[in-house]
């Protein structure tokens, strides 16, 4: 059986990064505006605002580098749970926890980002032919 999911779309707000109560394990979460690969009668291109969860270092990672707008893929698995609200109502969510998440922007200067690390720039790498293994 095989229950994996891959996703490329942008960020619709900032990482909300928590911790478990008790061993304090860092879990992030973000919803991810996937565009449909067909328009609708009107011509318009529609969405699909998806759930995701992460965990540990990597929830960390999304929570430092990510932001509202930032486009960025991720692969993981669904999952549907159940839970009760205020009210008493039983509710179901469906959402993706991420195994890997890609941070598909290029970097941006920090007067950019308002300051902000947003991790190293490719173009900022030196690389000599000689560092290449091949």
């Amino acid at each position: 059986m095989l229950n994996q999911v891959v996703l490329i779309g942008r960020l619709t707000r900032d990482p909300e990064l928590r911790y478990t109560p008790g061993n304090g394990v860092p879990v992030a979460s973000f919803t991810l505006a996937v565009d449909r690969p067909f328009t609708n009668q009107q011509g318009e291109r529609e969405a699909d605002f998806i759930n995701i969860v992460t965990w540990r270092k990597l929830a960390e990672n999304c929570a430092n580098y990510l932001k509202k707008g930032s486009l960025a893929a991720v692969t993981g698995r669904l999952q549907v749970r159940s839970y009760d609200d205020n009210q008493g109502i039983r509710r179901k969510v469906a959402e993706i926890v991420a195994d890997n998440v890609r941070f598909l922007d290029r970097g941006r200067s920090s007067e950019d980002s308002g300051g902000q690390d947003e991790g190293p720039n490719v173009d900022d790498i030196d690389i000599s032919p000689d560092d290449v293994p091949f």
